[in-house]
């Protein structure tokens, strides 16, 4: 797939001398969707404000299906759509006068098959004559979502878009986001909830203290860095692991009824066969084994902290 959107050794430092971006380059394929993820203060709104034209950049370029977002200013911002963080909506205004005015912003013609077509599918239809303060938050922000694709930009960002929202209007969002990639909407998403880039991203990107650690598609990301548990569950408590058991890779749970053993799937060899030999040498009886898989969460855990001089 070609590249949409493309971000080259983008800095921004203020006049105190923090640096919310350290040369960040990443490229975003048309028509995937990225999440981008990563603690408070990582640079992720910084980032996103910076490629819509919001912040100005210290060096560095953004471009927008070949458009500089500097340079070619109106071009590039055309192309996008913005869904922020905070919702910043006139509460006395009805709903489809709001998405019409923000298409109107960017010097589009009138369109009302259009619109109506954007509220049915973000199931606002039979609320757009209502007016915005009598909408419930997750409602506000189908209607932060019917703005930004008003103008019908081929590239959209969701600043944190489910902050607050419970978790079966959640699920409702993140269908709402496959079917917008389906109609060829590239999507970069950030995210707190680790579980939403696992459900609906194509590539992880992790970014700490303004740096990509990496942009990853999503399984082999899971497959590269992701750790196997093995859990030996016992029928009989023990209080210490027997001195012919003990490794790095094994650990007794906190009730002392199993044994976890962590083993990495890539190896050519696990370590699991001789590990239940060496069990049952011990004179210990299994009751059960389990098997876990790492998920995303643990593997962004982990890369997040490896960043951190700290």
């Amino acid at each position: 797939m070609p590249t949409i959107l493309d971000v080259k050794d983008l800095r921004k430092a203020y006049a105190d001398g923090f640096e919310a971006l350290k040369g960040v380059n990443l490229q975003i394929r048309e028509g995937e969707i990225l999440a981008l993820l990563g603690p408070n203060g990582a640079g992720k709104t910084t980032l996103i404000s910076t490629a819509c034209g919001i912040t100005t950049a210290t060096s560095g370029t953004v471009t927008v299906g070949g458009y500089d977002t500097i340079r070619d200013f109106r071009a590039a911002r055309a192309m996008i759509g913005l869904v922020p963080q905070e919702i910043n909506l006139e509460p006395f205004e009805r709903v489809r006068n709001t998405v019409k005015f923000s298409r109107g912003l960017f010097g589009k013609p009138s369109n009302p098959a259009l619109i109506e077509k954007i509220l049915k599918q973000l199931s606002l239809w039979d609320k757009r004559d209502n007016q915005i303060r009598e909408l419930s938050g997750g409602m506000k922000r189908r209607v932060l979502i019917a703005k930004a694709l008003s103008h019908e930009p081929r590239v959209l960002f969701l600043d944190e878009p489910t902050a607050g929202v419970d978790v079966e209007l959640r699920r409702d969002m993140w269908e709402i986001v496959a079917e917008l990639k389906r109609d060829g909407v590239t999507i970069i998403l950030t995210t707190h909830y680790i579980e939403e880039a696992e459900a609906i991203a194509d590539r992880i990107g992790v970014i700490a203290q303004g740096e990509i650690l990496l942009v990853e598609d999503k399984h082999k990301l899971m497959t590269r860095m992701g750790k196997k548990e093995l859990e030996v569950q016992l029928t009989t408590r023990i209080d210490a692991i027997p001195a012919s058991l003990q490794s790095d890779a094994l650990r007794l749970t906190e009730d002392g009824t199993a044994l976890v053993y962590t083993y990495d799937t890539r190896s050519e060899r696990t370590g699991i066969t001789k590990l239940l030999s060496d069990v049952a040498a011990a004179g210990l009886v299994l009751s059960d084994v389990v098997t876990r898989q790492s998920s995303l969460e643990d593997i962004f855990v982990d890369l997040v902290h490896e960043g951190d001089p700290a």
